[in-house]
């Protein structure tokens, strides 16, 4: 098994973090999840899964919301160099990790991402729904996303937000936590439907972006991707203006399913169910968001594999979704060394 989608921050990085904001409220609670930073505590928390292994992923809040951007390339150097270290000390467990980019300035990210994957092995990137504020449809930013595509490695998406999105305009800050119980699952919808319309889709076919907690609100709102507000207007059997005004080469509910997404729903069942019927067998992939759960992880592996034991997939598919989709995106072996896993684009089995 294959997760693609943990979270890990190494304790080097989680120092210069107290540096350079010493009175960030999420230090106090990375403090309490030691499975985060302590790669002691994070093989332990793993004794009771012995086939899982771990694609190590960096964690909120981005680099670029701590420092400018030249502090902030250096911590992402400093990020990934320790990730590298990590999955080349414990490649049984962590057989690659995504890089980080300094995504508040491109250039710097360009620099970073070429460093990542030629010096230190990195199989592939993480970045945030948004770079401070600014939507990743800007094409300022598309120079990331050619060369991913150039490179043939996956972009995994996590979604940004913090109380200073406020829930309502007559209101300075998020209550009750809307920010991330439900501003969370936006901004991943939010930035799917900017790259959709952006055509990134038909500009970069072989594109492959992982979409968070399993496409966030697209499988549940899938019959409302094809049917724009102009388009209710039109009449029986109209196309949606917003798709033509955009040049897109097929309907947005298509492009759509071009991303790929992760299982990390906290071991919903129904959710996963409707993130699988919506994906496929080939773009659904395994991801637990350990450790950022009560437990440090092992209760959010446990329900997740019980959740995809509840969709009765056959043993092709399931396989796939628990480990070959990912090792064909990462272009990662399967244990042993027997090459790559999966089947190719498009296949279904």
């Amino acid at each position: 098994m294959l997760d693609a989608f943990s979270h890990f921050l190494p304790r080097t990085v989680l120092e210069r973090f107290r540096e350079l904001a010493p009175g960030h409220p999420a230090l106090a609670l990375f403090e309490r999840l030691p499975e985060l930073w302590d790669m002691d505590a994070r093989l332990r928390s793993l004794e009771a899964f012995p086939d899982l292994q771990q694609i190590l992923n960096f964690g909120n809040p981005p680099v670029d919301s701590l420092a400018p951007p030249p502090v902030a390339a250096e911590l992402a150097r400093l990020a990934n160099t320790e990730l590298a270290s990590l999955c080349a000390a414990h490649p049984d467990r962590f057989p690659a990790f995504t890089a980080v980019l300094p995504m508040g300035d491109v250039d710097l990210a360009l620099q970073e991402l070429h460093h990542a994957h030629e010096q230190l092995g990195a199989r592939g990137i993480q970045i945030f729904t948004n770079a401070g504020g600014r939507p990743l449809s800007d094409p300022e930013f598309r120079p990331v996303f050619e060369a991913m595509a150039r490179l043939d490695l996956p972009i995994l998406v996590h979604p940004y937000r913090t109380a200073a999105a406020a829930d309502y305009t007559t209101e300075a800050a998020s209550e009750d936590e809307v920010w991330f119980t439900f501003g969370w699952p936006y901004e991943t919808s939010a930035f799917a439907a900017r790259m959709v319309f952006s055509g990134i889709f038909d500009t970069l076919p072989d594109i492959k972006i992982v979409l968070h907690h399993f496409g966030a609100m697209l499988p549940m709102f899938a019959n409302r991707l094809d049917l724009g507000f102009r388009q209710i207007f039109t009449g029986p059997g109209g196309v949606n203006p917003l798709a033509v005004d955009a040049g897109l080469k097929a309907p947005a509910g298509e492009h759509y399913r071009r991303f790929y997404a992760d299982t990390a729903l906290n071991g919903w069942a129904p959710g996963l169910r409707a993130g699988y019927e919506f994906f496929g067998p080939s773009h659904s992939l395994f991801g637990t968001d350990a450790p950022f759960c009560q437990d440090g992880g092992p209760s959010f592996i446990s329900d997740t594999l019980t959740a995809i034991d509840a969709l009765d997939l056959s043993p092709q598919q399931r396989e796939l979704v628990l480990d070959g989709n990912a090792r064909r995106l990462f272009r990662l072996p399967a244990p042993g060394g027997r090459g790559t896993t999966g089947t190719d684009e498009g296949e279904t089995p």
